[in-house]
């Protein structure tokens, strides 16, 4: 039995940088270090509280001025597709679902790369080579999947056809989807949609209750999208509420609307690691 006291998690800020969502702003990050014995508990439990993964890393936006950032989520229990998701779900209806092991190829790669040509050749991931990229899938100290959706075979080969991609992580209370991507030329198949649509089902079928979407950020159109989906929650002041009417939450600053981080980062609460090292 271990009598030294587990060691708590350390939090950071980023420098302020450009905000990728809302124009003329910038960004700032709280983050911590996922460690490898506690890293599960450590994910499951700050998901809850509107922190995301990125490799082994946990963060929160947590900008000087601005609050704009609601981590989202859904509630599959209560989840209805409306008449136009079940139009996207009948149009995908051809795909397979294919979940593996967090291992990088070079089809996702180059699907990868064509996604972000088209959609974000601007945003900071534009420069991503292949190693970059193989380290964002593989490198996760959690339960996590790499989900693909393939077409059926097109040529004389007889391979399916790579058209997209979602990394997930298997959280206690749900699926979070980490990165997708999908095959930009089928902007009429509303692929990031069904993507969601089909997590839904998986949460359902594993028993699981939230899919968490990542962050909504009202006034930003490239988030938008978030607020299509019924029984949708937000992480807002400290609890996670029903989003309601999206047009209710605003994205106007004000220099008294984020606490100062020793705040932030006392609110936090951590797993109790002592369970795992006894």
């Amino acid at each position: 039995m271990r009598h030294t006291l587990p060691i708590a998690p350390q939090f950071y800020v980023t420098a302020p940088q450009p905000c990728p969502y809302l124009e003329g702003r910038s960004e700032r990050k709280l983050f911590t270090a996922l460690p490898g014995d506690n890293a599960v508990r450590l994910n499951d439990a700050l998901s809850k509280q509107g922190f995301r993964r990125s490799q082994n890393v946990l963060y929160r936006p947590s900008c000087a001025e601005c609050s704009a950032c609601l981590s989202a989520r859904i509630r599959v229990a209560d989840f209805t597709p409306n008449r136009s998701q079940k139009r996207t779900l009948r149009k995908n209806s051809h795909l397979r679902r294919d979940a593996t092991s967090p291992w990088a190829t070079e089809d996702q790669y180059g699907l990868f790369r064509r996604y972000l040509d088209s959609r974000h050749s601007d945003g900071g991931m534009a420069d991503m080579d292949i190693f970059e990229f193989a380290a964002m899938i593989e490198e996760t100290p959690v339960k996590s999947r790499v989900v693909e959706y393939t077409a059926p075979p097109t040529g004389e080969d007889g391979r399916r056809v790579l058209t997209a991609v979602c990394l997930t992580d298997v959280l206690d209370d749900g699926l979070s989807m980490v990165y997708s991507f999908y095959d930009p030329d089928r902007v009429n198949d509303s692929l990031g949609t069904y993507i969601i649509l089909d997590h839904v089902e998986l949460a359902r079928s594993a028993g699981l209750p939230y899919i968490y979407l990542g962050y909504w950020v009202p006034g930003s159109r490239k988030m938008g999208y978030k607020a299509n989906f019924n029984s949708v929650e937000i992480y807002k002041n400290g609890r996670w509420m029903n989003i309601g009417n999206p047009a209710d939450h605003s994205p106007e600053t004000h220099p008294l609307s984020v606490d100062p981080i020793a705040e932030q980062v006392a609110r936090i609460a951590l797993p109790d690691s002592r369970a795992q090292n006894a």
